[in-house]
């Protein structure tokens, strides 16, 4: 349901945000009313995910954006105040995967995997982090959101590093909540589980190649049929809004959570 009042006033930077659910989540910031900065690596995707969401008459501009570089996400954070004036909500969405079984995991795996999904998240909070104390904890409240996943709560033998990632991001929406509080910061996050995105086609592909399934789409179909209390995969509109709730005022009471939505993937 479009509400263009629920994220007035609400400036965004969206990590990650050219495709799938990054995308998904920075139109629908849009359609409530915030205006958003779609950085990704991939800058010609930002600039079609921002074209979109001007076509509809939302504010948007688009950033090219390697997390793991900090100058980049300092320069990221820079041009979204220069655009919209400050920075109130800041998503750390962005995250890659490569499956293989547990005894060929590599360093170069571990490295890649941990360096965007981990240490990319870290950067991106403390660096939105210090504009929000910046701007003043009067003009709060401000908004830290990570992107964590099923696998911040459990793992599987074939994405053991990406858990690990994931664990990472859970560990730093709590350590955040309580480092940041004192700043009128809050630090949350929501959990996927099996979303049909881009990014699930990849590593369902990849998931055959190592051997785990054996036909494209199985993993997902099997995870649905075996896992998912609802016995269906997820779209990224099953995901925008649990986003768009801990962007917006609703959600100013809480920090430190991860939300699961995940169709009864994980029972907490």
């Amino acid at each position: 349901m479009m509400d263009k009042t629920r994220l007035q006033g609400k400036n965004c930077l969206i990590t990650g945000s050219a495709r799938g659910m990054g995308a998904a989540v920075a139109e629908y910031y849009a359609e409530q009313g915030a205006k958003v900065c779609v950085a990704d690596i991939n800058i010609d995707g930002c600039e079609q995910v921002a074209a979109r969401i001007r076509e509809k008459g939302g504010e948007a501009i688009a950033v090219s954006l390697d997390v793991t570089k900090r100058d980049q996400m300092k320069a990221a954070v820079k041009a979204t105040v220069d655009a919209f004036g400050s920075l109130n909500v800041m998503v750390n969405n962005a995250g890659i995967n490569k499956p293989l079984m547990f005894m060929d995991i590599t360093e170069e795996n571990w490295h890649q995997i941990m360096d965007v999904n981990a240490l990319g998240c870290l950067i991106g909070m403390q660096e939105a982090a210090k504009q929000m104390i910046d701007q003043g904890k009067e003009n709060g409240p401000y908004k830290i959101i990570n992107v964590g996943s099923i696998l911040s709560r459990q793992a599987f033998d074939d994405v053991v590093p990406y858990s690990c990632s994931k664990h990472a991001v859970l560990a730093m929406i709590n350590g955040g909540a309580k480092a940041l509080v004192q700043h009128n910061i809050t630090v949350n996050g929501y959990g996927p589980g099996v979303v049909r995105t881009e990014l699930w086609e990849q590593l369902d592909k990849e998931l055959v190649a190592i051997g785990k399934f054996e036909k494209p789409g199985q993993s997902m179909d099997e995870l649905a049929e075996n896992m998912i209390l609802m016995k269906r995969y997820s779209y990224p509109e099953d995901v925008v809004g649990t986003a768009a709730f801990l962007a917006s005022h609703e959600s100013d009471y809480m920090t430190g959570q991860l939300l699961m939505i995940d169709g009864g993937m994980v029972i907490q």
